[in-house]
């Protein structure tokens, strides 16, 4: 009989975009997209950790570079059950707003701006002189099998809940969660959404992101998203299953 000290918990990977040489999306204020990533990232992580059962795990925390593919490697190190990457939106139509959240997708983007967001999040790696085309061909293998696993289902009910939560505290840019070939949602065995907490480029929005309580907001919000996800299908052998 498993006693309650042998029950794992639940590790949720928080992906805080960009950092170091690469500042992400600036906005009309001068506000980097890597410092508000972080901000939002750091407090939920502090909500993670004093949830029982939650276990959070930062693939940075602090202003420092990370290809994309590294972010992943932290998380599957960390056997992480959730990959959560947090950004700030950016267009060239500064009247572009609200909140969205994304999955992978295989079958090309749900629509073009998925996929001119999903390009302008993958040249992260170019900034650190790497290329994304150079895929671990065992890699790129198991990844055309992920339609044919419940990673890809589970990354969109997930998504679905998480983007229900954050429509209850902000302007939604899409009312369905997006799908595009994001690099850093390419775990095959790891459910994995990217929030996009807001346009940054938008000076209102930027002005919004900028302030404790709007960050406060979208972290809970992730978190209610992770709760209710894990209400219907918290894994036996987890403490949150047994709460």
């Amino acid at each position: 009989m498993q006693t309650q000290s042998t029950f794992r918990d639940l590790v949720i990977a928080i992906d805080p975009g960009h950092g170091g040489k690469d500042p992400g999306a600036i906005g009309h204020r001068g506000t980097k997209e890597k410092h508000i990533a972080l901000d939002i990232g750091r407090r939920l992580r502090d909500m993670v950790a004093a949830t029982p059962g939650l276990k959070p795990v930062m693939t940075r925390d602090s202003d420092k570079f990370i290809h994309l593919r590294g972010r992943t490697a932290i998380a599957r190190n960390a056997k992480a059950d959730l990959f959560i990457s947090v950004h700030s939106d950016a267009f060239r139509i500064s009247s572009a707003r609200g909140a969205s959240v994304f999955c992978l997708s295989q079958h090309g983007a749900t629509s073009e701006a998925a996929r001119w967001m999903a390009n302008r999040e993958n040249e992260a790696d170019f900034v650190g002189g790497a290329s994304i085309s150079d895929h671990d061909q065992d890699v790129a293998s198991v990844l055309l099998d992920l339609s044919q696993t419940k990673t890809l289902e589970n990354s969109l009910d997930f998504g679905h809940r998480v983007l229900s939560q954050i429509g209850d505290i902000a302007d939604l840019h899409s009312r369905r969660v997006q799908q595009a070939g994001f690099v850093v949602l390419k775990s095959p065995d790891i459910p994995s959404i990217l929030v996009e907490s807001a346009f940054i480029s938008n000076p209102q929005e930027e002005a919004r992101l900028r302030t404790a309580a709007y960050q406060k907001e979208i972290a809970r919000s992730i978190l209610d998203g992770i709760n209710t996800y894990y209400a219907e299908r918290a894994p036996e052998g987890t403490r949150y299953a047994m709460l």
